[in-house]
């Protein structure tokens, strides 16, 4: 079974009605995988119009789950307490972080928490039993914010922190992160650059091409944990048929050298043909045989073990359709 955590608490997190990480992404997903006959809890949000049309007969069933706020401690594991506090004393007032572009409500720091939080109770539901696969569906994301700096809409590293807490936790000795974001996943990358227990691979646009211009194929890591970083840079325009390609030829045999323990993703889909940001120019159904191919890695290795976390994707319509396929294939037995 496969949990799927979010809560209606997301949408409080305000960016401003032209931002492209808005409350109507969440909308959009939820609106989808309820249409789609995956939950039957009703919207949470009033007013609501947003329909797909996708219902999709026997449809597996999601475990819902509630997120709660993590703790700083929690957050200590990968932050300084100077980043926590920064953070804590910018959303008080309102404003904007880093370059420009990450922008905050007086809201955002308790939402923020629950967005760290929700990896660490999915963390708990795939590592007690209690389902084999869980995916958060939250914001802010969470891949660009780096130990002492914000970046690329995130405040906290979400994934970073679920891995350090099923490593301290729960004594997981090897963990696999694979980031399909369009964007190089910096933040995680630095957070674990140096630690042979976490192998990060991102698959990527081009960093000569997309933000945030980094994610090279030469960065493989640093002392310790070098050889245990992989970029798998792609040009804009890549389709389905090329970055599945890549997931054979490079990130599938890395994972089988490596042989993890839990698998946990950074699932962003701005690399639908339809999104307004990314260049890339996939479909629902090459998420949807992405994912596929790494539930096969995870039973391989791991009991099936997946911890999944949003991170972009910002066309309404393709967002959601894409999460319903990424949970089909994650809750295929």
């Amino acid at each position: 079974m496969t949990a799927f955590c979010t809560s209606p608490k997301f949408f409080l997190h305000q960016t401003g009605p032209h931002h492209p990480e808005r409350p109507d992404r969440l909308r959009a997903i939820f609106a989808a995988v309820r249409d789609a006959g995956m939950i039957d809890s009703p919207n949470p949000l009033p007013d609501d119009d947003v329909h797909f049309g996708i219902f999709i007969p026997n449809a597996p069933k999601l475990l819902e789950i509630q997120p709660t706020e993590a703790s700083d401690q929690s957050l200590l594991a990968v932050h300084t307490q100077r980043h926590i506090d920064r953070v804590r004393m910018r959303c008080e007032t309102g404003g904007v972080l880093d370059q420009g572009d990450t922008v905050v409500g007086r809201g955002s720091f308790k939402i923020a928490l629950l967005a760290a939080g929700a990896g660490l109770r999915c963390v708990d539901a795939v590592l007690t039993g209690q389902v084999r696969r869980a995916f958060a569906c939250v914001r802010p994301p969470g891949h660009h914010a780096m130990t002492n700096q914000t970046m690329g809409f995130c405040l906290f590293a979400n994934l970073a922190i679920a891995a350090r807490y099923a490593q301290k936790q729960y004594g997981v000795q090897r963990i696999a992160i694979v980031d399909f974001d369009v964007h190089h996943g910096n933040g995680t990358q630095a957070i674990f650059e140096a630690d042979p227990s976490v192998l990060f691979i991102s698959l990527h646009q081009d960093p000569r091409e997309q933000f945030p211009n980094t994610g090279y194929e030469w960065e493989i890591g640093t002392g310790a944990g070098r050889g245990y970083t992989l970029n798998v840079p792609l040009p804009g325009g890549a389709n389905d048929a090329q970055i599945l390609q890549a997931m054979r030829n490079k990130v599938l045999p890395k994972l089988e050298a490596f042989r993890p323990e839990l698998l946990m993703l950074s699932a962003g889909f701005d690399g639908h043909r339809d999104d307004p940001v990314g260049e890339f120019q996939m479909t629902e159904q090459g998420y949807y045989d992405l994912t596929l191919m790494l539930g096969q890695v995870a039973d391989r290795f791991c009991g099936g073990r997946i911890v999944s976390m949003l991170e972009g994707g910002y066309s309404l319509r393709a967002l959601g359709r894409s999460v319903v396929k990424h949970l089909l294939a994650m809750s295929q037995e």
